[in-house]
């Protein structure tokens, strides 16, 4: 098994092409096509972390993208955010989360603790 680590992006772009070609037919774990399969996606990932980082997204957009996601109304987040006129502070950027707020949306809808804790960008009255 001749497998190298992925230092050039003509390193990465060969490790596309090889793993590409085993997504139409995934071999079976524990074999030795699976074996490179699995060590080439490895490769693969721990170069796109270190070179094409994927930043969190926005608190406030992860919470829409959550509630599009669940079918939620802004009034499905009182439990969690509180008052209605509260919960669109919060969504319309004029307040930010609260550490409590954080915590249940993250333990009630899922979000993660990362995504919501970062600093959000607000709204400044004209």
């Amino acid at each position: 098994m001749d497998i190298r680590p992925i230092r050039t992006e003509e390193d990465y772009q060969a490790a596309l092409r090889e793993v590409s070609a085993y997504f139409d037919n995934e071999p079976a774990p524990g074999t030795a096509d699976g074996d490179r399969f699995e060590i080439l996606l490895t490769l693969v990932e721990a170069y796109e972390a270190k070179h094409y980082p994927i930043d969190l997204p926005d608190p406030v957009e992860a919470i829409k993208f959550r509630m599009d996601q669940a079918g939620l109304t802004p009034k499905d987040l009182t439990p969690v955010i509180g008052r209605l006129n509260r919960v669109y502070e919060v969504l319309n950027r004029k307040r930010p989360l609260t550490l409590n707020m954080i915590w249940k949306l993250h333990d009630k809808l899922g979000i993660p603790a990362e995504c919501l804790i970062q600093p959000q960008k607000m709204h400044r009255p004209a």
